[in-house]
C-alpha cells in the first residue's frame, strides 16, 4: 500500500526524507565520450524550469488540499516562475532576519514545533509531456533546491517528501509516469522542523528556487563515482583513484560490465588508460600511477579530465562520463595548513547566493560575474556561507581557481544567542540525539554531491549553532569519509568541551590583538577568521592590521571578509521609483533592518569603493618601487611572474613623464630587484610618483589583456616652494571696504565679502561668478556610518553634531597689510566652553584666499568625528579634477589601496551606493581639486604636499545624509557641497556592533589641531 503523506512530518524531527533517493556525486553522463568532453546539456535530462501554475495560502489550514488529484483543474491558477522564490514574485511576506527566528514574539514555539499561523504554503502544478527519449525507461526528478520542506505528487500519486533547502532532492517517478501528458504537483511549506536548522543571516524566502529537471539513465548506469587525484610526498607524482558504483536496478548484476578510465591532461593528451571489470556488487576501484603531473591550485588551476567509458560484456559503450580532477594535496603539517606542501593563506570572502531581483535564485550570469570579480580583486578563497551552493559554482571554482570552504546547511543561531548573549538553554542540535539524523543527513547530502571538486579544501559543519555531540559527530563523519580534507567549525569557541570538532581555530570578528594573543601561546591549531572585517556600509577600515599578520605568524592563515554582496532587494517607493530595499521596508516584523547590507559589492553587482582596499591588501605579488628601482616580492606559492609585464611610470604631479615596460622573472616565493633610471627624468621642481604595476600579458578566463593585478607607488619631491603654503603676491592692489555689517575685499578680477552678522564669508566672486551659495562653517560631524551607529556614536559624540549646527561667532578681526588682508572669525562651540575654533581668511592680490583653521582642545571632550570647513556652491559646479589619493573614496584607515594621482569625476559620482545614506566619498592626501562647471569656470582648492587635506565634494551635506534613511529620501540636488578637512576619523570595520575605530585613526578633541588650504578662481 502506498505511503500516505502527513503534515505531522513537518514537526517530526525523525522524518526529513520520504522516498528520496540517496545523495550522489553531481556528474553528468552522455552517450559518447566526445559529448562528455564537450559538456553542455545532457540529452537524457529534460528541464522543467519555466512557468508553473501556482496557488498561495497563508497557512496550511487555508491551502487547497486536493489540488494534486487528476481531476482537479489548476488551469485558472496564477503563474509563477521556476526557479524563483514565492516572495520575490508577489506572494507572502518578504522578511529579513539575522539571528532571531522569524516568528520570535509572534508565536511562542520551541523545537521541533513550528508556527501554525506563520507558515505559508505554495502549491505548484505543472502539466508536462514525457520526452520521447524517456519513454519506456526509468524516469527520475531532481529538485536542486526547495525551501524549506515539500511534498511531491505525480498523476495523483504521492511520490515523496524532503527537507533541506540547499541540497538536491531526487525521486523515482517510474511507477507513476505515463506516456503523453503528466500532472506534477508540489506543495512547499515555508516552515518545517528543518527551519530550526536554517536560521541563517538572510532573507526568509520559500519556494522552488533552483533548477528542476527530469532525467533517465542508460541500461547500464553509474549511480555514483568518486575521483581522487592524489600526490606523493614530493608533490610531483600523481596517483589517480576512481571508485564507481553501478545503479542496482540498471546493471549492478550485469555480467562482464567494465569501465575504461582515461586520464587526459590539461593540454588534451591522454596520459593514462586503465580498464577494469565491475565486481558482483556493482563496485569498481582503480588506482593507477599518473606519473609527473601538473598541480591544481588557485594560482594555477590545472584540471585533468577523467574520461570514463562504461562497456557491456560485448564491449559496447553504454555510458560516457567525464569528471574534472585536480592533482593537489591539502593537509596539516606541523600545525600549519598546506596546499601541495606550501603554507596557505586564505585571502577570502564569505558569499551568499544573491540577486537583488531574484533573491537566492541566482543565474549563471550572476555566478560568472561573481567569480571574475573575485579573481580580479586577488581574492583566492570563498566560504559558501552558510549552505551548499549551486553545483555550477563549484565547477567554476575548479576551473577558475578558488579555494572553498564548503559549508553544510546548518545554523540555529536564535536557539542559543539572544541579543549577543550566549544562552544555550534550548540550543539545537546540541547534545540532543533525536536531532542527529536530520543534521547528519545534511552533511551526507553535501559531501556526496560535492566530493569530487578539487576546489573544496575544507568541509564546514555549519555556522553559529553553538556546539555539542551532534556537530562533533558530523565532524567525525567528514573525517571518516574524506581524510584528504580538513574540517571547520567556529562554534567550539563558545564551548571548548567540543574543541575537537574543528581542525583549525576559527573565530569571528576577533580583534587583531586577540588574534596575536592566541598565536603567541604556541597553539595546537592554526588560526583563520571565518568571518572578519564586517563590511556593512562604509567600512573595511583597519583591514591592513589583519593582513599584516600573514608574514609575522606562520599559524595565521588568513580570513574571510563578511561578506561579498549586499542582500538588498529592488523595490518601488510610493512614487514608483526603484530602490534597493532592506529589512523593514516590506513592513516585515520582526526584522534586523539594514544588517543585510554588508557586502564589498552592492546588491546590483556594482563594485563598492571598499573593493579598492581588498584588491591591494590581498595581492600576492607586492611591488615596492623606490627612486632607482622596484622590489618585487612574489608571495605566490606556485606561479612565477611570467604571465605579467612590469610597467613603471614616472609622473610629475599626476602627469606622465616617462614609462618603461619590462618582462621580469621572479619565481614563486622569492624576491627580485629591477633597477631603472626613471628618476633621471625628474628635472622640474615638484612632486613625483613612480607607479609600478604588474599587468597581464594575455587575456585569461577572468580578465582582459593588460589587466592590473598588483600595484605599488613611491612618492618623492624635487625641491621648490611648497604648493598651497605660498601664494603669489602680485596681481595688483587690494581694495578694502569697511561697512557696518560687512567687510569687502576687492581685486582686479575678484571680490570677497565677509559678514560680521553671519560670521563667515558670504560672497566669493571670480570673474563675475558667485561661488558661495551657503557660507563656510566649521564642521565637526560626519553623517554616521553603520559602524558609527553600532558603537553608539550619536550618544557618545552627538555634542559635535550640535556644535556643527550652531557654532557661535564671538570674534571678528581684520588685519590689513600692503599685499594681503586677513579676516579672522572666532567661534565658541556648544559642546564645551573650554574649546574654540578660529578660521582665518587671507586674501592676496591675485585672488587666492588662504584658509587657516585652528582648533583649541580641552580635556574631557569626546573624540571628534571630523575637523573641517564646509560650504556650498551652486550645483552647476560639479565637475571635479583631483590630484589626491584615489580613484575611489578613501579614509585614514582605508587608504592602502588608494594611489596618488589625477582623477576625474563628478560630485554625484562620489555618492557611494550604501543603502542607508551615511558618510561617503572622502579623499585623503588632497593636494589639489578643481571644481568647475561645464565651461571650465569654478575654483581650485590646494594644499601643501607635506600637509595635504581631506576633501569630500558631493551633492549632499552631512546633515542631509544624517536625516535620510533611504537614498530616495535625499533631497533633489541644488548645491555642490565642499567639505575640506584637516582630518576625519577612520571608518572602522572590525565589526559593526561595538568595535571602535582603532586608536590611531581617531581624533582626540583634547589636542589642538590646525590645517590650511588655498582657494583660487578658475
Amino acid at each position: 500500500m502506498a505511503q500516505k503523506p502527513s503534515l505531522d512530518w513537518l514537526t517530526d524531527v525523525s522524518v526529513f526524507r520520504v522516498n528520496r533517493l540517496d545523495a550522489h556525486a553531481d556528474f553528468r553522463f552522455y552517450a559518447t565520450i566526445e559529448e562528455a568532453l564537450a559538456g553542455g546539456d545532457m540529452p537524457l535530462r529534460h528541464s522543467l524550469n519555466g512557468t508553473w501554475k501556482f496557488s498561495y495560502a497563508v497557512n496550511p489550514v487555508s491551502r487547497i488540499k486536493d489540488f494534486y488529484e487528476n481531476d482537479f483543474d489548476c488551469s485558472g491558477w496564477a503563474d509563477i516562475q521556476v526557479p524563483g522564490h514565492i516572495q520575490t514574485q508577489g506572494w507572502g511576506q518578504m522578511q529579513y532576519i539575522n539571528t532571531m527566528y522569524p516568528w520570535d514574539g509572534v508565536e511562542h514555539v520551541r523545537p521541533p514545533h513550528i508556527p501554525e499561523r506563520n507558515n505559508s504554503v505554495g502549491s505548484y502544478a505543472l502539466d508536462f509531456t514525457l520526452p520521447t527519449c524517456m519513454k519506456n525507461r526509468p524516469v527520475y526528478i531532481s529538485f536542486q533546491g526547495v525551501e524549506s520542506a515539500f511534498y511531491v505528487w505525480l498523476n495523483g500519486e504521492f511520490v515523496g517528501y524532503s527537507e533541506d533547502s540547499f541540497t538536491p532532492a531526487e525521486f523515482d517517478l517510474t511507477p507513476y509516469i505515463r506516456d503523453g501528458e503528466n500532472k506534477l504537483c508540489v506543495e512547499v511549506y515555508q516552515r518545517s522542523t528543518g527551519s530550526w536548522l536554517e536560521d541563517q543571516d538572510f532573507w526568509r524566502f520559500s519556494g522552488i528556487f533552483r533548477d528542476v529537471y527530469l532525467y533517465t539513465v542508460p541500461d547500464v548506469h553509474v549511480q555514483d563515482l568518486r575521483v581522487q587525484a592524489e600526490l606523493d610526498d614530493t608533490y610531483t607524482q600523481g596517483t589517480l583513484k576512481v571508485e564507481l558504483q553501478l545503479a542496482e536496478k540498471h546493471g549492478a548484476a550485469a555480467s562482464g560490465t567494465s569501465a575504461k578510465v582515461e586520464l587526459i591532461d590539461p593540454d588534451g593528451e591522454t596520459v593514462l588508460t586503465e580498464t577494469a571489470s565491475f565486481a558482483a556488487d556493482g563496485k569498481l576501484r582503480i588506482s593507477a600511477d599518473a606519473g609527473a603531473v601538473s598541480l591544481w591550485s588557485a594560482e594555477e588551476p590545472h584540471l585533468y579530465a577523467v574520461a570514463i567509458s562504461i562497456l557491456d560484456s560485448d564491449g559496447k559503450l553504454m555510458e560516457a562520463i567525464v569528471q574534472k580532477a585536480g592533482f593537489r594535496r591539502f593537509e596539516m603539517k606541523d600545525k600549519i595548513m598546506c596546499i601541495n606542501g606550501k603554507r596557505i593563506v586564505f585571502k577570502g570572502v564569505n558569499r551568499h547566493e544573491f540577486n537583488c531581483r531574484r533573491g537566492r535564485a541566482i543565474t549563471k550570469e550572476d555566478m560568472l560575474w561573481d567569480i571574475m570579480t573575485i579573481k580580479q580583486h586577488n581574492i583566492n578563497a570563498v566560504r559558501t556561507s552558510h549552505y551548499p551552493n549551486q553545483t555550477m559554482w563549484y565547477e567554476l571554482c575548479d576551473e577558475y581557481g578558488i579555494y572553498l570552504i564548503d559549508e553544510m546547511n546548518l545554523e540555529s543561531h536564535g536557539s542559543w544567542q539572544k541579543m549577543g548573549a550566549v544562552e544555550p538553554s534550548w540550543n539545537i542540535p546540541g547534545d540532543k540525539p533525536e536531532w542527529q539524523d536530520i543534521v547528519m543527513d545534511r552533511a551526507v547530502s553535501m559531501y556526496e554531491r560535492d566530493k569530487n571538486h578539487p576546489s573544496i579544501l575544507i568541509w564546514s559543519c555549519g555556522n553559529e549553532s553553538y556546539a555539542g555531540e551532534v556537530i562533533l559527530n558530523v565532524s567525525n563523519y567528514f573525517r571518516s569519509v574524506d581524510p584528504d580534507r580538513l574540517v571547520h567549525y567556529e562554534g567550539v569557541f563558545h564551548n571548548r568541551k567540543y574543541d575537537a570538532t574543528s581542525d583549525m581555530e576559527s573565530r569571528m570578528y576577533a580583534k587583531p590583538q586577540d588574534i596575536v594573543e592566541y598565536l603567541e601561546t604556541n597553539p595546537d591549531k592554526p588560526y583563520i577568521s571565518c568571518e572578519y572585517m564586517h563590511a556593512m556600509g562604509n567600512s573595511l577600515g583597519g583591514m591592513h592590521k589583519y593582513t599584516e599578520l600573514e608574514n609575522k605568524y606562520p599559524q595565521y592563515q588568513g580570513g574571510f571578509i563578511w561578506d561579498f554582496i549586499d542582500q538588498a532587494v529592488v523595490k518601488k517607493n510610493r512614487y514608483g521609483e526603484e530602490y534597493l530595499a532592506f529589512g523593514g521596508d516590506y513592513n516585515d516584523r520582526p526584522t534586523d533592518y539594514n544588517f543585510c547590507t554588508d557586502g564589498i559589492v552592492y546588491a546590483n553587482r556594482e563594485l563598492s569603493p571598499k573593493m579598492q582596499e581588498v584588491k591591494y591588501l590581498y595581492q600576492n605579488i607586492k611591488l615596492q618601487p623606490e627612486r632607482d628601482g622596484v622590489r618585487v616580492a612574489n608571495g605566490n606559492l606556485f606561479a612565477g611572474t611570467d604571465a605579467y609585464v612590469l610597467e613603471c611610470v614616472l609622473r610629475h604631479e599626476g602627469v606622465p613623464v616617462a614609462i618603461l615596460e619590462e618582462d621580469i622573472g621572479v619565481p614563486a616565493g622569492s624576491e627580485g630587484y629591477f633597477a631603472y633610471d626613471l628618476a633621471d627624468s625628474a628635472v622640474e621642481a615638484g612632486e613625483y610618483t613612480i607607479d609600478a604595476a604588474l599587468k597581464l600579458k594575455e587575456a585569461t578566463l577572468w580578465a582582459e589583456e593588460e589587466f592590473e593585478v598588483s600595484f605599488g607607488q613611491f612618492v618623492f619631491a624635487v625641491e621648490r616652494a611648497a604648493e598651497g603654503a605660498a601664494v603669489a603676491t602680485s596681481g595688483g592692489r587690494l581694495e578694502v571696504v569697511h561697512g557696518d555689517v560687512n567687510v569687502g575685499v576687492r581685486g582686479r578680477t575678484f571680490r570677497v565679502l565677509f559678514s560680521k552678522q553671519v560670521g563667515s564669508v558670504i560672497s566669493l566672486v571670480y570673474s563675475g561668478k558667485e561661488m558661495i551659495a551657503i557660507p563656510p562653517a566649521p564642521l565637526f560631524w560626519r553623517a554616521t556610518t553603520d559602524n558609527d551607529k553600532g558603537t553608539g556614536a550619536m550618544f557618545r559624540t552627538g555634542g559635535w553634531l550640535s556644535a556643527s549646527l550652531a557654532p557661535r561667532c564671538v570674534g571678528f578681526d581684520v588685519q590689513e597689510a600692503e599685499d594681503q588682508v586677513t579676516v579672522i572669525f572666532d567661534y565658541k562651540l556648544s559642546i564645551s566652553e573650554a574649546v574654540g575654533v578660529s578660521v582665518a581668511y587671507t586674501i592676496y592680490p591675485d585672488g587666492a584666499m588662504r584658509v587657516k583653521n585652528r582648533y583649541r582642545g580641552a580635556a574631557g571632550v569626546p573624540d571628534m568625528p571630523i575637523f573641517a570647513l564646509s560650504f556650498k556652491i551652486p550645483a552647476d559646479y560639479s565637475n571635479l579634477e583631483w590630484y589626491a589619493m584615489g580613484p575611489e573614496e578613501n579614509y585614514a584607515d582605508r587608504l592602502h589601496g588608494a594611489r596618488l594621482g589625477i582623477f576625474h569625476n563628478e560630485a554625484a559620482d562620489n555618492v557611494s551606493g550604501y543603502v542607508v545614506p551615511q558618510e561617503f566619498g572622502n579623499r585623503t592626501g588632497v593636494r589639489k581639486v578643481a571644481v568647475t562647471n561645464d565651461d571650465g569656470c569654478g575654483i581650485r582648492i590646494s594644499a601643501s604636499p607635506t600637509a595635504p587635506v581631506e576633501c569630500n565634494i558631493s551633492p549632499y551635506s552631512a546633515f542631509e545624509l544624517e536625516n535620510a534613511y533611504h537614498v530616495y529620501e535625499l533631497p533633489d540636488i541644488h548645491y555642490t557641497v565642499v567639505t575640506v578637512a584637516g582630518r576625519q576619523m577612520g571608518v572602522g570595520g572590525d565589526d559593526s556592533w561595538g568595535a571602535p575605530v582603532h586608536e590611531e585613526y581617531r581624533l582626540s578633541a583634547a589636542k589642538d589641531m590646525e590645517f590650511e588650504f588655498v582657494i583660487r578662481g578658475l
